[in-house]
């Protein structure tokens, strides 16, 4: 057996007498790669690695099964296939997309999740999603949960349920249990967008003030509301805090103060806090339109 008919849970080898049930009948339930490949193909050797490797991190959400055309040529015929790797994405019963050629990982990945996006089940998803998303906007962090919960059971690789999830336990003060979500992130989409995020609300509160140094920094600021530093740090510390809104207001004064204070500080740290809060918060949200009136006025 060569190195690429190594075959996994989601990985498998076809030929052409098993093309109908291992991809038209499978593709029913789950897309279903081809790989249409041969043992002299060099950029093959390149391809197919990478083809499992982006496969098996969906862990389920789409199936590979690789064809050698020079001994099964029969259904690369039938699909036009004149030269290799060549690459067909089947979904109920029928080709839906395709490429040739040795693509990177990150176009292999791009091209997998836009099949993936494009299923009923996967729109169903999304519309969960979005009402899952708009629950927690509105404070219904139970409600969400459930839902993010429910997305996970159907999708455990779903960044958007994890991320959600996540953020629900961040809304009830548990960073503990945000985290454990978070490992749930497959080691190939720890560098998405949503994950950065919450990982980043997630080291601003690894330092939690207590009380007292609150109580001291908010007395600073009341004695003398002109002093930048002290407001600062007060704004440090409410982030640290999970204070989110109320950090940015103290960071709106000083900008309202001065926009380039210590070399533009103050807006660096308002920017990490969006990035933590998430672009769907209704803090971030109104805050970056505020800013944005602030800079272009």
């Amino acid at each position: 057996m060569t190195e690429l008919s190594a075959q996994t849970g989601h990985v498998s080898d076809s030929t052409d007498q098993a093309f109908m049930a291992d991809v038209i009948e499978a593709s029913n339930t789950q897309p279903v790669l081809v790989d249409f490949w041969a043992p002299w193909c060099g950029p093959c050797k390149t391809l197919t690695p990478v083809l499992e490797k982006v496969v098996n991190s969906e862990n389920g959400r789409v199936k590979l099964v690789k064809v050698n055309i020079d001994e099964n040529p029969a259904i690369a015929g039938q699909l036009g296939v004149r030269s290799i790797p060549a690459v067909f994405a089947f979904d109920k019963g029928r080709p839906v997309n395709a490429f040739q050629g040795a693509l990177p990982e990150g176009q292999v990945r791009q091209f997998i999740e836009q099949i993936i996006s494009g299923t009923d089940g996967a729109k169903q998803l999304d519309a969960a999603l979005e009402e899952a998303d708009s629950k927690l906007q509105d404070g219904q962090i139970g409600e969400a949960a459930q839902i993010y919960g429910a997305i996970i059971e159907a999708d455990p690789t779903h960044i958007g349920a994890i991320t959600g999830l996540a953020r629900c336990y961040l809304k009830n003060d548990d960073p503990g249990r945000a985290q454990q979500v978070l490992e749930m992130v497959p080691e190939g989409k720890r560098e998405d967008p949503l994950v950065k995020s919450v990982q980043s609300a997630l080291d601003l509160l690894a330092d939690a003030p207590e009380d007292s140094e609150l109580g001291a920094a908010q007395a600073a600021v009341n004695s003398d509301p002109a002093d930048l530093n002290a407001r600062m740090a007060l704004a440090e510390l409410l982030a640290a805090n999970g204070d989110t809104g109320e950090a940015v207001e103290q960071l709106f004064v000083i900008l309202e103060a001065d926009m380039a204070w210590q070399e533009g500080r103050a807006k660096e740290k308002l920017l990490e806090l969006f990035e933590a809060a998430g672009p769907k918060d209704a803090i971030v949200i109104q805050g970056r339109r505020r800013l944005s009136s602030m800079l272009f006025a």
